[in-house]
């Protein structure tokens, strides 16, 4: 965390200063804004963190709800999810008061007495090591707590409007072209009705989601008619595994999903309730508590369960759908999309593979850092077209990936093979961590041609960030961890073998960035700010940090910045760290290579260190020609 540079802070770094739109931000709704997101939900609660990071836009969040969400559905943090925490600035709150998930078991039916389970095996949650960071279980309300504490803190002091239920919209003209509807749903006018005018609707507003029913837009899919009875309960019960994740078939078909939860009291079971007649019109939803606690001891048998306490209980039929297209264009290029839906409004599944909260948050992220560019003139608007593209796709793959799992956990025991669900658990756990996402070619991601120089990063992938010890002060730190939420891009450069200072391609690029013309530094930063305004660079060295004479970086590893116009020592590291090196552990070429990540993570570019046209002209498409 970085603070100072603006002078001395003694209260709580978090809180950034006040700056642009958040000077003089109205407390009432106004009438025109940049940005409207609807719904304060995870998908709309991290669009409000990271737009309210861009000081000249001008962006208002509405709820229905009277105030907080104060009980969530969701719960399951996959590990993704707690990279993206960790660029907002709470990663470390969030895993400190949740349940860590570390191991998963499995229950079958005995043999010897099929109508009693026996645990059947055990399987390590990250086998892979696919992040540094743990699967968690916590509360979704705490969640937007902590995504909108982050707006509020951010230079525009964002904070949401409640109270204020989206009716309808049209896309007109003008600058500010799309016209909404709201009506009060709370307060003492409640049923009052105005017209607000925005740049851009952001419906992040939920299964029902109003905004997408105005676009003319449809969930289509099909639901699996299988009905589940889910519980947060505190209760006594003499199984044993009631602190960890577990899978549970029975003879007769019937399945459990068991999930703790947060604070060592709670926990989650989702109870299978069996096959729904497609004539029951929703008729399984009445079913009562005490028929799924009756259900769930069946499934557990010889153990049994004695609720004491019902946090929060709900029934639901198994439902896979998804919308064609994210926005308000049928065909890209036609016009500029003007209003945009996330999450649930977009795509529904089943509960049970922890994909809702924490693919509608990487919806939010991707759609946020784009408009925040558009709008503050980073970018051209062309940019706007890549959020469907991207993120459809995505709900796809994972609506086919929850359809095979809600499948097997539904399927009776001796349908399957010994293990097989298990084996399932294992072999596909980077796809629900939430790193199997793969973007694909265009305006912000390059055709991985030189893929061979950092094989460890690939293109459309996120950054896997890895040790590395920051020079200035040999701390040892992940090289990822620096890469805030703040809206620039990253370029990080790994250095052929000569050392700092010395004659090589890292040396010749740094002057190549600080000075020529072509160069993004250059070319589109803003006049009068700092050098590293658009994009933070960061360059890593092969040799030990004790080797490195950090006063003869070049300035675009070593800027001055603030109103001080203080140096940043934070941008040099060195590859070793302890036992490990960077270039080792990421399959980095050791003639150097460049990688560019964008805002969100994801690898958007790898280069080797004199390809400077290449990277002049993708950051020209990137950020628009002309500044």
């Amino acid at each position: 965390m970085q603070f100072h540079h603006h002078g001395y802070v003694s209260g709580d770094p978090r809180v950034k200063p006040a700056a642009g739109t958040g000077l003089n931000r109205p407390s009432e709704l106004p009438g025109e804004m940049d940005v409207l997101i609807v719904g304060t939900g995870p998908a709309g609660a991290i669009s409000a963190a990271q737009l309210a990071q861009f000081e000249n836009v001008r962006t208002r969040i509405i709820d229905r709800r009277p105030g907080r969400l104060e009980v969530g559905q969701a719960d399951g943090i996959q590990a993704r999810s707690v990279e993206t925490f960790q660029a907002f600035g709470f990663a470390n709150r969030v895993i400190e008061e949740a349940f860590w998930l570390t191991e998963m078991t499995f229950w079958t039916p005995d043999p010897e007495n099929p109508k009693s389970i026996i645990r059947s095996s055990r399987a390590k949650d990250d086998p892979h090591g696919v992040s540094e960071f743990p699967h968690l279980i916590v509360n979704q309300a705490r969640i937007l707590d902590y995504f909108l504490e982050a707006a509020r803190n951010a230079p525009t002091r964002l904070v949401p409007d409640y109270g204020w239920e989206f009716v309808d919209q049209r896309v007109t003209e003008g600058e500010h072209p799309v016209e909404v509807t709201l009506r009060r749903s709370a307060g003492d006018d409640e049923g009052a009705v105005r017209v607000v005018r925005t740049k851009y609707l952001v419906g992040a507003d939920g299964a029902r989601s109003e905004v997408r029913r105005s676009m003319g837009r449809r969930l289509e899919g099909k639901a699996a008619n299988h009905a589940w009875g889910v519980m947060d309960v505190i209760a006594d019960t003499d199984f044993p595994d009631i602190r960890t994740k577990a899978a549970i078939q029975s003879h007769d078909g019937g399945s459990i999903l068991l999930i703790p939860r947060e604070g060592n009291h709670l926990f989650r079971m989702y109870v299978d309730l069996g096959e729904v007649d497609e004539s029951d019109a929703g008729a399984v939803r009445a079913t009562t508590q005490e028929q799924v606690e009756r259900r769930a001891n069946e499934i557990l048998r010889p153990y049994r369960l004695d609720v004491r306490d019902v946090a929060w209980r709900s029934v639901y039929e198994v439902g896979h759908r998804v919308t064609d297209r994210f926005d308000d264009v049928d065909e890209v290029g036609t016009r500029c999309p003007r209003v945009f839906i996330l999450g649930d409004a977009c795509h529904t599944h089943s509960a049970k593979a922890g994909q809702g909260m924490n693919v509608s948050m990487q919806d939010g992220w991707n759609l946020s850092w784009k408009l925040g560019h558009v709008l503050d003139g980073r970018a051209p608007q062309s940019l706007l077209d890549t959020y469907s593209g991207e993120r459809q796709q995505i709900a796809v793959d994972l609506i086919e990936f929850d359809r095979t799992w809600s499948t097997m956990m539904a399927t009776r025991p001796e349908d399957m093979s010994p293990g097989e669900l298990a084996d399932f658990y294992v072999r596909t756990a980077e796809f629900p961590a939430g790193f199997m996402t793969e973007y694909q070619p265009s305006l912000i991601t390059a055709e991985a041609a030189q893929q061979d120089l950092a094989t460890g990063f690939p293109r459309g992938k996120r950054f896997k960030s890895a040790m590395t010890t920051r020079v200035c002060d040999a701390n040892p730190l992940h090289l990822g961890h620096h890469a805030t939420a703040d809206g620039r891009w990253r370029l990080y450069v790994f250095a052929d073998r000569p050392g700092i200072g010395e004659e090589s391609k890292a040396t010749a690029l740094a002057q190549w960035l600080e000075h020529d013309p072509a160069s993004p530094f250059v070319k589109h930063r803003p006049a009068g700010a700092d050098l590293d305004a658009r994009i933070d660079a960061k360059i890593v060295y092969q040799q030990p940090h004790d080797e490195i004479d950090i006063t003869r970086s070049a300035d675009v590893f070593w800027p001055r910045v603030g109103e001080f116009q203080v140096r940043d020592y934070e941008k040099v590291y060195s590859a070793i760290e302890g036992e490990t090196d960077f270039f080792d552990e990421r399959g980095i070429s050791r003639d150097g290579a460049v990688v560019v990540v964008r805002p969100d993570h994801y690898v958007s570019h790898i280069l080797p260190l004199d390809a400077t046209g290449e990277l002049a002209a993708f950051f020209d498409g990137a950020m628009g020609a002309e500044m």
